[in-house]
């Protein structure tokens, strides 16, 4: 095998690993695994949110296809930070506390092949419903399956990594969509990447 082929098997053998990585088209939840993965929650979910949250997972994933998905979430902070007692330390400032937890959630988000894929400040106001207060920001997380979200709500409650949304948030709506139409072609994009960073290597080793 000549440097040259060895570098197009490298190539592929890392883009294979990327698409097993990123998924996307699984085998849909089970009754028992919903019932499973809910009394796991149900064990480590702490905090007066806890069983609010079970129900809405419950609703979440009960008509399961086992396809990605992309959650969006409107948040708005509250005017200071609400920790719980002996968590005073960590001071008043809500952007602080919501900006503690997106750092902690990141590393199980991509354990699990989610993606932040899209997050955007309020600049202003448009069209808005009276006596509504307007949201803070907009973010878009893309999760493998609703299997991927069990498994990461699951390793987000085993540590006080919630503990920090729900001290920095006044209130949130969030809810599943699936894209229609989209310019975020993921798979298509890291090929061509690999593609354009390998080129000037291959032609150097034909």
């Amino acid at each position: 095998m000549s440097a040259a082929q060895g570098l197009l098997l490298a190539l592929a053998t890392l883009y294979a690993a990327f698409l097993w990585w990123y998924g996307g088209r699984g085998r849909p939840l089970s009754a028992e695994e919903i019932e499973s993965y809910l009394q796991r929650l149900g064990a480590r979910a702490k905090g007066p949110q806890a069983q609010a949250l079970l129900d809405d997972v419950r609703l979440l994933v009960s008509h399961d296809d086992g396809r990605e998905f992309v959650m969006q979430n409107l948040v708005r902070h509250r005017a200071e930070a609400l920790y719980p007692p002996g968590y005073e330390h960590y001071g008043k400032s809500a952007k602080a506390a919501d900006q503690r937890y997106g750092r902690a959630l990141l590393p199980h988000l991509l354990r699990y092949g989610n993606l932040l894929v899209f997050v955007a400040r309020r600049s202003g106001q448009f069209i808005t419903e009276p006596g509504v207060a307007p949201w803070d920001y907009v973010a878009m997380v893309r999760y493998r399956s609703r299997r991927d979200f069990l498994r990461f709500a699951l390793a987000i409650e085993q540590q006080d990594i919630t503990m920090h949304k729900w001290a920095a948030i006044a209130s949130t709506q969030v809810f599943p969509v699936r894209p229609m139409i989209s310019l975020l072609a993921v798979r298509l994009l890291v090929g061509a990447l690999l593609a354009v960073a390998a080129l000037p290597l291959y032609l150097w080793l034909s």
